[in-house]
């Protein structure tokens, strides 16, 4: 089944893949210690599309911030600026819409905070936040509200390499993120 980007997001750990049947050629970099950006590769046709590329993992002080596009900043500058999670998550995705293609894209994204985990997305008919206490995925299409998902991992090279692997069709590229005590630890799986 083809769900396309889709995330998961559980207490202390969670996960972003990119899945594409458009765009294949993408990887995940580590721009520094708190980001994770999706991009073409070098081999990978040019295109003028604005959501090829983006921040897809950020990390501050009052936690760590993943999705599939452009709201991944303006969330994570909300988290910086004292915003509680759900806020944050709510404000960016109801500023920024589901995305205007050909599809009516939702935008996905996700909290995993000091105390608390969130997600979110944004849809043509509908704006979902909500706190998560079990591992949730939320999918661009498909699975586009949130679900319980099976999903063990606790550190972040577990958490991209669980999503990567998860047997939904087109996997690109994947980044994980996890609490590790008063920090986060980033991972990335291309392949």
């Amino acid at each position: 089944m083809y769900i396309g980007r889709f995330l998961v997001v559980g207490p202390d750990v969670g996960a972003y893949r990119v899945s594409s049947r458009s765009f294949p050629n993408r990887a995940v970099t580590r721009r520094d210690e708190e980001t994770l950006t999706v991009g073409p590769t070098e081999d990978a046709p040019e295109t003028d599309n604005p959501y090829v590329s983006y921040n897809c993992v950020r990390v501050t002080d009052e936690g760590a911030v993943l999705g599939n596009g452009s709201h991944v900043d303006p969330v994570a500058e909300k988290l910086a600026m004292g915003y509680p999670a759900r806020d944050a998550l709510a404000t960016a995705l109801l500023a920024l819409d589901y995305e205007k293609d050909d599809y009516d894209t939702p935008r996905i994204a996700g909290v995993v905070g000091d105390d608390s985990a969130f997600i979110g997305t944004v849809r043509r008919d509908a704006l979902l936040v909500e706190e998560v206490t079990e591992p949730t995925l939320v999918a661009t299409y498909e699975e586009d509200s949130p679900t319980p998902f099976d999903f063990d991992a606790t550190d972040a090279d577990a958490a991209a390499r669980a999503v990567f692997d998860a047997p939904y069709e087109h996997a690109v590229c994947a980044a994980g993120v996890a609490r590790d005590g008063d920090r986060f630890e980033l991972s990335v799986v291309n392949e």
